[in-house]
């Protein structure tokens, strides 16, 4: 082997610690696996990038983590085309919202509704999520599409959180109601609906989130089931999950720190011609 070495001009020293290098980087590669499985039990669908600022590996950039997740068949795929639940209400509010600039949590939040199909039923979840903090305030798993199911989440947010200032949804007839509407205005609430699907944009992007990063992952098989599955995502989703729009904070957090902190984000809701 000295022979060898001394034709490709390197020493056996170096061949050592070369070999001593890789099994070092073998082996935290190996203890790193462990989390990155600790994380997709916990966030399924959650994307290789994200791991990689959740875990922030001493020993790998960004790129190579990135490559070598992909290799090791860490790939996320994902479903495409959800059903649309509104029907239109005769009754609507004008857009408040657009292009407002926010500054603080319980400020706007956004609502709607989406449906999970399990085993040829369709049952209905509905989301209230807080525009400014990402954060899901109240929430509600029907097998109806009645304005109670609504009207419950509205109910639960109410009670943890302080009343905001505007609440959007589209112009669903559930959001129309007089049970509902009458609930905003007893708590002084602003009350705002958008004409397309763009203007209730931070609620559309919760709901692909929920399904593509868990559900479609876990694929409750049971009413029973789903709720359970919907509780731990959306736990998982307030409490651990990064999300890139509040500087890759978790709501919980970001919420937090808002708190204390002298700079207050500015954020633009969206805005549409």
């Amino acid at each position: 082997m000295n022979a060898v070495y001394r034709q490709l001009q390197i020493s056996k020293q170096a061949v050592y610690q070369s070999k001593k290098r890789q099994h070092s980087l073998n082996s935290k590669w190996y203890d790193l696996q462990g989390k990155i499985d600790a994380i997709r039990k916990n966030h399924p669908g959650c994307g290789v990038e994200k791991m990689y600022h959740m875990l922030k590996p001493d020993f790998m950039g960004r790129d190579k983590f990135i490559d070598t997740c992909l290799d090791f068949g860490y790939r996320v795929k994902r479903k495409k085309n959800y059903r649309k639940t509104t029907r239109a209400s005769k009754e609507y509010y004008p857009n408040l919202i657009q292009g407002l600039q926010i500054t603080r949590p319980n400020e706007v939040w956004q609502s709607d509704i989406t449906y999970f199909p399990i085993n040829g039923e369709h049952y209905f979840g509905v989301f209230i999520i807080d525009v400014y903090s990402k954060k899901i305030v109240g929430y509600n798993i029907a097998n109806h599409m009645l304005a109670l199911a609504n009207v419950q989440a509205l109910k639960q947010a109410l009670r943890r959180n302080k009343s905001p200032t505007y609440h959007h949804s589209d112009r669903g007839s559930q959001y129309a109601s007089k049970i509902y509407t009458q609930l905003l205005e007893k708590n002084n609430v602003r009350i705002s609906m958008g004409l397309i699907a763009q203007e209730n944009a931070y609620a559309e992007r919760f709901h692909r989130t929920i399904k593509e990063e868990y559900l479609d992952h876990w694929k409750p098989q049971s009413y029973t089931e789903l709720r359970s599955c919907v509780n731990k995502a959306l736990r998982n989703y307030n409490n651990t999950r990064l999300h890139n729009n509040i500087h890759r904070k978790t709501p919980i957090n970001f919420e937090r720190e808002w708190e204390s902190s002298l700079h207050k984000p500015i954020l633009t809701i969206f805005e549409y011609q």
